[in-house]
C-alpha cells in the first residue's frame, strides 16, 4: 500500500478542510431549493413533460456542475460529520497525535447539535426537503441511511476513550434504531423496514443497515431482543439477494437498478455482521455478492462503475463516492477475498493519481467530459477522506490487527450501565 501517498494526501486534505470550511454543495444542490424541488416533483408525477423541467439540472450535471451552486446554499450534513469524525479517529488511532482526537470530538459535538429535534431519541437525517418518488421527506426527517454512520462515530470514539456521555447517546440511538422505525413482515422469518418513521419502502440497504446497527447493539448492550429484530431485517437482505448474487435497490418492483456504492453498502453491513456473529448465510451472501461485484462493477481499468443495471441515461463514468465505498469495503473483505486486496491497490492508485486537486481536496465525478470538481462533504469528500485514514490506520497499527476485529465483538466493556 502506497502509505506515504496516502499520509500526504490526508495532511493536504486536513489542511484544505480547515480553510475551506464544513459546509459546503451537495449532489442534492440542484433538486434541494425551491425551483429543483418543484421541477423534480412534476418529473415524479408527469413523467413525459417532466422531463423538460428537469433537463437544465440535468444538462448541468453534465456539462456545468459549477451551476448547482445557483440552485441551493451550503450546508451541513450530519452524514458527512459522521464520516469525518470516524476519519479523524482513525488518524488518531494511526497516529497517536490528539490533534486528530480534538478534531474527531468537534465533529462528534457538531452531530450532537445537529440531530433532528422533533425526536425524543438521537437521530439525524438531511437538512433540506427532499423529493423522491414517493413523496416528500421534510428535512430533519431521521434516516435509516444516516442514524446508523452516527452510531458508528460514537461507537469508535468511546472505544478510544470511554465516556458516559457518549454511552448514552449510543443507548439513545439504539432506542430509536429500534422503535421509531416500522417492520414489515414479508415471511415467517423476515421483514423489511422503513427508511423513515413515515413511509412503507422496501429498500433494501436500509433493512441492512439496521440488521447491523441493531446486531452491534445487541452485542454491545447484551440485548436479545436487539437481536430479535435484526435477525428479521438481515433475513430480508438475504431472500433480496438474486440468483446471480446482485441486490437490487429495492423490492418495490420498480427501483431493481444494482449500482455500486449501494451494493458495498449491503456487504459492509452483512460483513460486520459476520464477524460479530459467525453467520454462516452471510457469509454464503457475501461470497456470491463480492464474485458479483468484481465481475459487474469495475470498468476495464479496474475502477468502479456507477451501475451493473443502470435506472437511466448515465452522465458520468466515475464517482468519488464508489472508490471510496469500494476502498472500505476492500479493507473489511481483502483478508478473506485475496481479490480484493488487488483491487484496493489498483483504485488506492486511481484516486491518489487522478482525483486529487491541487487545494488538497478531492475530484466528485469524471464526467463524459472533463471532472466535477464541486467539493461536495456528503457525496463523496468525508467518505475518501475515511476510507483512506482506514488505509493509514490499518498500514501504522503496530500488531497489524485487521480493521474488523478493531470495531467488533472484542469491544467487550459492558454499556448498560452508561
Amino acid at each position: 500500500m502506497q502509505t506515504n501517498e496516502i499520509r500526504k494526501a490526508l495532511e493536504n486534505f486536513t489542511d484544505w478542510l480547515g480553510h475551506y470550511g464544513e459546509t459546503s454543495w451537495d449532489h442534492q444542490s440542484f433538486f434541494a431549493g425551491p425551483i429543483g424541488r418543484r421541477a423534480k416533483s412534476f418529473y415524479y408525477h408527469h413523467r413525459t413533460m417532466g422531463t423538460a423541467t428537469v433537463a437544465p439540472m440535468i444538462f448541468c450535471e453534465a456539462f456545468l456542475p459549477a451551476a448547482r451552486t445557483y440552485f441551493h446554499h451550503p450546508i451541513r450534513l450530519p452524514i458527512a460529520d459522521a464520516h469525518y469524525a470516524m476519519g479523524f479517529a482513525s488518524l488518531y488511532e494511526a497516529t497517536g497525535n490528539e490533534f486528530f482526537f480534538d478534531q474527531a470530538v468537534h465533529f462528534l459535538e457538531m452531530l450532537e447539535r445537529e440531530r433532528c429535534v422533533d425526536f425524543k431519541e438521537y437521530c439525524w437525517g438531511y437538512p433540506f426537503d427532499w423529493v423522491t418518488r414517493s413523496g416528500v421527506i421534510p428535512a430533519g426527517t431521521p434516516l435509516i441511511t444516516t442514524t446508523p454512520y452516527v452510531f458508528e462515530a460514537f461507537l469508535q470514539m468511546e472505544q478510544l476513550r470511554p465516556n458516559l456521555k457518549w454511552g448514552r447517546i449510543l443507548h439513545s440511538i439504539t432506542r430509536h434504531v429500534s422503535q421509531d422505525y416500522k417492520d414489515f413482515r414479508l415471511s415467517e422469518t423476515s421483514s423489511t423496514c422503513s427508511y423513515t418513521p413515515f413511509d412503507k419502502v422496501g429498500v433494501v440497504n436500509a433493512s441492512a443497515y439496521r440488521a447491523f446497527t441493531l446486531t452491534n447493539a445487541a452485542w454491545l448492550f447484551r440485548d436479545n431482543l436487539l437481536s430479535e429484530i435484526a435477525v428479521r431485517n438481515l433475513n430480508f437482505v438475504l431472500e433480496s439477494q438474486r440468483a446471480d448474487g446482485s441486490w437490487p435497490y429495492a423490492v418495490d418492483g420498480k427501483r431493481d437498478f444494482v449500482d455500486h456504492f449501494h451494493t458495498c453498502f449491503v456487504l459492509k453491513a452483512l460483513t460486520k455482521i459476520y464477524f460479530l456473529t459467525g453467520n454462516e448465510t452471510c457469509l454464503k451472501a457475501i461470497t456470491s455478492g463480492v464474485d458479483f461485484y468484481l465481475k459487474n462493477l469495475f470498468s476495464e481499468d479496474g475502477m468502479p462503475r456507477p451501475f451493473a443495471r443502470a435506472p437511466r441515461l448515465t452522465v458520468y463514468r466515475h464517482e468519488l463516492y464508489d472508490c471510496a465505498e469500494c476502498i472500505n469495503l476492500c479493507l473489511l473483505l481483502r483478508n478473506h477475498f485475496s481479490e480484493l486486496d488487488k483491487t484496493l491497490e489498483t483504485v488506492t492508485a486511481g484516486v491518489l493519481e487522478n482525483w486529487i486537486k491541487p487545494d488538497g481536496s478531492f475530484r466528485s465525478r469524471q464526467l463524459m467530459f472533463g471532472w466535477d470538481n464541486v467539493p461536495m462533504h456528503r457525496w463523496g469528500q468525508s467518505q475518501m477522506f475515511r476510507s483512506l485514514a482506514l488505509c493509514l490506520r490499518e498500514a501504522r497499527v503496530a500488531d497489524h490487527q485487521p480493521y474488523e476485529n478493531l470495531n467488533s465483538k472484542c469491544y467487550v466493556r459492558d454499556l448498560r450501565a452508561a
